[in-house]
């Protein structure tokens, strides 16, 4: 429940049922049940979204066919951290965290909004309450499905789904203890987010792929990346403009009321009429702007951070690229120095250093190929389902836009 704000949505997000609200990518890629997830429910609080997880299983390491669980927003962080730091999946594209659940906005919102109380009529304050309570609610079902996104990646994944610390986040019944970074801990993570982008520009800059495959797919994940921050940013200021819109049609609305009540004749009925037509086109609008936030915007959103996580298994490839041409190095380095018993030692060593990092670099490759070109089909699946759902959904609310407009001339037209 939503324990602050000036306006009481408790009713609305108390014991929320999870409604998807992006595109499933389950559907997309991967109809095996071996491994089902799904968040049942969620509750919001002041400070933080309890998720319940939903696990239903054929897989034999699990203790039970079905179960439940509680988790918070940074136990998904920790699950996500021990994938990120298993060298095992260096070659694989970890799916991207989900966001932390931020409703600032919304609260703030609310509270301008009790603010302003006092210089708007009871309905139009009704009104943009709706609004703010809906857009809020919007939100937080956004955040449930990133959280479910999340997890359902993992578990179709062939690998991932076999990992011991998925199993104990989906398994253990009790508080994993994971708790929020202190203010030392962020600067530190800071610190170390500026190292990586460092030796990422380093490596880019210092090791020349030798495959143009994935030379191709650096430059291509790049640029494209950078698209996407500009279409995601295009899209929501789109969308903004589309509730700005609904916002002026609750006002005009509001202002037609309180111009009918000072006439008893016709006039009070027409401006009746046209403010219930504006009524209903607020609620049209606010529509639109949510089928295109959901449809486009958190698409162009969720697939920026997904090739992010493209572009780190590039950067892990080229490291351990760059680490096997200086192992190379070491061994024709040990090898040129005279042949004695210390010497055969370190050319023993070297080669069994050089060995081991042609061996890592050869399955980073294999597998970073494979996920590279997965990830290529599931992006485009995805796009065109919901690009397509998009235009039905446009179609279906420029009709109805134009049939409340022509029942509206009619009635007029009649009085």
């Amino acid at each position: 429940m939503l324990q602050d704000g000036i306006c009481d949505t408790t009713d609305i997000i108390n014991n929320l049922s999870t409604k998807k609200t992006i595109s499933n990518e389950s559907s997309l890629e991967n109809n095996d049940k071996a491994l089902q997830i799904d968040i049942s429910d969620a509750l919001s609080e002041k400070d933080k979204v309890k998720f319940t997880v939903h696990t239903k299983t054929t897989l034999p390491d699990f203790q039970k066919s079905e179960f439940l669980v509680v988790r918070q927003h940074e136990e998904f962080v920790w699950l996500h951290d021990r994938f990120e730091e298993n060298e095992e999946y260096a070659g694989y594209i970890i799916p991207p965290c989900p966001p932390r659940p931020d409703f600032d906005a919304s609260r703030e919102k609310l509270l301008k909004l009790g603010e302003g109380e006092g210089s708007m009529t009871r309905e139009e304050f009704m009104k943009m309450k709706q609004e703010l309570e809906a857009e809020y609610l919007a939100t937080f079902k956004k955040t449930v499905a990133m959280h479910e996104m999340f997890l359902t990646r993992l578990a179709h994944h062939p690998v991932f789904r076999n990992d011991h610390n998925l199993r104990v986040f989906l398994e253990y019944d009790q508080d994993l203890c994971v708790r929020g970074k202190n203010k030392m801990e962020m600067f530190g993570g800071l610190m170390k987010s500026f190292s990586k982008t460092k030796d990422e520009y380093y490596l880019s800059a210092t090791v020349k792929d030798v495959n143009d495959f994935f030379d191709q797919e650096m430059t291509f994940l790049t640029q494209y990346h950078h698209n996407l921050k500009e279409a995601t940013s295009r899209a929501d200021r789109q969308t903004a403009k589309h509730r700005e819109v609904a916002d002026s049609y609750i006002k005009i609305s509001s202002n037609l009321l309180q111009l009918a009540t000072t006439d008893t004749g016709k006039l009070e009925k027409m401006l009746t009429k046209i403010a219930e037509t504006f009524e209903k086109l607020r609620k049209l609008e606010a529509r639109v702007a949510s089928d295109e936030d959901l449809k486009l915007s958190d698409t162009l959103r969720y697939y920026k951070r997904d090739t992010s996580a493209g572009k780190r298994l590039l950067i892990r490839r080229l490291k351990a690229l760059h680490t096997y041409e200086t192992a190379n190095r070491a061994l024709e380095k040990a090898r040129v120095k005279n042949k004695d018993v210390h010497a055969a030692l370190e050319v023993a060593e070297a080669e069994q250093a050089q060995t081991e990092a042609c061996s890592k670099f050869e399955q980073m490759s294999e597998k970073g190929k494979e996920e590279l070109t997965n990830f290529k089909t599931r992006r485009v699946a995805a796009f065109k389902k919901n690009l397509i759902e998009l235009t039905e959904f446009e179609i279906k609310h420029a009709k109805g836009h134009a049939e409340i407009l022509n029942k509206c001339l009619a009635a007029l037209q009649n009085e």
